[in-house]
């Protein structure tokens, strides 16, 4: 059967996750989809013209009786009650997720192919980008799906990995690198309970998130979405996260299901192994003993599965290769029996379903239908197949019919997914509750974002205590990211990249926290204005956005992401970029005291003469909307009490390292952070 190539000048499964940002691309994408599955039978017919409709004309659900809509039954008989009425088909559907983009213009295609869930990628919003219209949005959705025969409400996915990033105007969050510095767990759990609320009163109950990885190499393009490189760290706050996004009850109205992601071992892979385009490290191969992968990679697993009752786990793009039957024959994660189905299924007793990521199974080897029934005979349960979804539902099918895949395998995927849209409370609350939309991006969940800001920032250097600030100091501020909202927001904020923009998204920059403190303050984005009698300068530097592959150290330059409008993005390094040790050596040699913010996704590397120069230093991370945070610390508002999570080296060439290494050398080491106030 035809199958979409990859654009010979992209990724070779790149992660799209911005269909439907520019309407070319949507239609494109829709326009290959059609084309692929020319040939193909839908899997089902619509039954929906038997159903009634509310006064917004969204179809009802039909209650007879059936045993698997009655409330009071345990949701292990309602799986057993339904499962038994379905055909093959109805449960192919279950299994399958297409992007928005896909069906947006035509929702029959949700009702046609039976579809289990949607999601939405990068950028892939309604329009206008708003709550209501989110809601709407999903509800349209949700109708289609319960215009089937069965009516199986619709899952709705998104990466809501700091905030529910795509929705302009939710509260964006600092990304985990920040989160992790915090080393608190307590705060952590109301930043996801206030993410969740934010994503469930839009329409979506279903969060990509969290990233439980355990990033051992800085040079990763998602270093920013992992918590620590400490493998225990990283276990106690992300089963932080998995608690404040699903609660004790995931049915309530501010709670979703949460996904423990990538499994596993994708911050462990070894530079330059990746076959993904020019990625170096991004869906690269985990060299490593069992021993050690036990360690490091599948630690945050055991709680977030056994502990913390995770709904959904994600496989990674990566790939690993043990070192005990030789080098050079990894196995990919989405092709990985041993891993998904007798360690995580069998050995975690993981109760919930496994989602694949991004066209994940097209990475594995041999043709379509192989790669089909590898993924599922490994244990993937749900497919995220965006605008391939009609061409693995009849594959699937085909390879069932041929005996190549057991019904049994099936059956169990679909029971795993039934049971979550039961616990969500779906079949007797299938539409969006908007009770709490009107609280997106409240004032109150803003402040719980200033709290995770002030929380997140380590003081790496305090020279003679420049910090804190007086608030009657003659502030002299600088840097680009000193007034830029998308570069403090990072990737996955409004696109799969995200993008520079000094009001891409509404909060406060980091300049607008320091005004609001009523010091005296000069700007100067490059540092040429006259710096007069400033007292003190405060420089913001750092990187510009980008996520996953992208952001490899050595990585592709590709203008990719709609928002790049054709101009590849700066190369991303360790170091800082030329035009940040520019404006760092012009202000710090001009001003008697001189403060360096770092606004990044990891650590970089700041040369000796350098750092020498610089009185106080600070790892301010993406701190997301609420640059206010950041003042707070900046002039004792709140005191410094952030510690890294993530070593600091002091040459880019110490990477990887981490704590416990041999000859342990970095600048500033795991767990390092300067305290102010008491």
């Amino acid at each position: 059967m035809l199958r979409v190539r990859p654009n010979p000048t992209g990724p070779a499964s790149p992660r799209k996750r911005m269909m439907s940002l520019a309407v070319p691309l949507v239609l494109a994408g829709t326009l290959a989809a059609s084309a692929l599955t020319a040939a193909a039978t839908p899997v089902t017919q619509s039954a929906g013209s038997s159903y009634r409709t509310d006064a917004q004309g969204r179809t009802l659900i039909k209650n007879d009786g059936q045993p698997y809509l009655n409330a009071a039954l345990p949701v292990a008989q309602r799986v057993d009650d339904l499962l038994s009425r379905m055909t093959l088909e109805e449960k192919v559907g279950q299994m399958t997720q297409a992007e928005r983009g896909a069906v947006d213009a035509d929702p029959s295609l949700v009702t046609t192919w039976a579809l289990g869930a949607l999601l939405s990628g990068g950028g892939s919003v309604p329009t206008p980008n708003t709550p209501t219209a989110w809601a709407d949005m999903v509800d349209r959705f949700q109708s289609a799906a319960l215009a089937t025969r069965l009516q199986i409400p619709l899952l709705y996915g998104v990466d809501s990995v700091h905030g529910h990033g795509n929705l302009y105007g939710a509260t964006v969050f600092p990304h985990n690198i920040g989160l992790g510095a915090t080393r608190d767990a307590g705060l952590i759990t109301r930043v996801e309970q206030v993410t969740a609320a934010e994503t469930r009163a839009t329409g979506p109950q279903w969060a990509f998130a969290p990233c439980v990885c355990v990033a051992r190499d800085a040079r990763w393009g998602r270093t920013y979405e992992s918590f620590s490189e400490d493998p225990q760290l990283a276990a106690r706050l992300g089963s932080a996260a998995i608690d404040g996004l699903q609660g004790t009850d995931v049915s309530a109205n501010d709670r979703v299901l949460a996904t423990a992601k990538h499994y596993a071992g994708d911050g462990d892979t070894e530079y330059g192994t990746s076959t993904t385009w020019t990625y170096k490290l991004d869906q690269g191969v985990t060299v490593t003993s069992r021993q050690d992968f036990a360690r490091i990679d599948l630690a945050p697993y055991l709680p977030a599965v056994q502990r913390h009752d995770v709904a959904t786990v994600m496989p990674s793009y990566s790939s690993v290769d043990w070192t005990e039957d030789g080098i050079g024959n990894p196995i990919k994660m989405h092709a990985n029996r041993e891993l998904i189905t007798d360690v995580l299924k069998g050995d975690l007793a993981f109760g919930g379903f496994v989602i694949s990521d991004w066209e994940g199974l097209h990475q594995l080897p041999g043709d379509w239908a192989n790669q089909v029934r590898t993924a599922v005979n490994a244990g993937t349960d749900m497919f995220m197949e965006p605008f391939t979804y009609q061409d693995f539902e009849t594959t699937l099918l085909d390879e069932v019919h041929a005996g190549r895949v057991p019904m049994a395998r099936i059956d169990d995927a679909v029971r795993r997914i039934l049971a979550k849209k039961f616990e969500l409370g779906l079949f007797e609350h299938p539409y969006t509750d908007r009770t709490h939309l009107s609280e997106v991006g409240s004032a109150a969940h803003r402040a719980v974002a200033r709290q995770a800001v002030a929380e997140s920032q380590v003081l790496l250097k305090n020279a003679g205590g420049v910090l804190p600030l007086s608030k009657h100091a003659k502030v002299y501020v600088a840097g680009r990211n000193a007034d830029n909202m998308g570069n403090q927001t990072g990737g996955w904020t409004l696109s799969w990249q995200g993008a520079s923009g000094q009001h891409r998204s509404p909060g406060n920059t980091i300049l607008d926290g320091i005004r609001q403190t009523g010091a005296d303050v000069t700007f100067s984005a490059d540092g040429s204005a006259p710096v007069g009698d400033a007292d003190v300068a405060v420089v913001a530097v750092g990187e510009t956005p980008y996520a996953e592959g992208p952001g490899d150290v050595g990585g592709p330059q590709w203008a990719y992401d709609p928002e790049d409008g054709g101009v590849p993005r700066e190369p991303k390094s360790m170091d800082l970029q030329p035009v940040d040790r520019d404006v760092i050596d012009r202000v710090c040699g001009a001003v008697a005291k001189c403060v360096v913010l770092v606004v990044s996704g990891r650590p970089q590397v700041i040369a000796p003469a350098q750092l020498a120069k610089i009185d106080a230093l600070v790892a301010s991370w993406l701190p997301g909307s609420q640059g206010e945070g950041v003042a707070d610390v900046l002039f004792g508002v709140k005191p410094f009490t952030g510690k890294l999570a993530h070593s600091w080296p002091r040459s880019a060439d110490q990477e990887p390292i981490n704590v416990g290494d041999r000859n342990y050398d970095p600048l500033y080491p795991y767990g390092w952070g300067l305290r102010t106030g008491r």
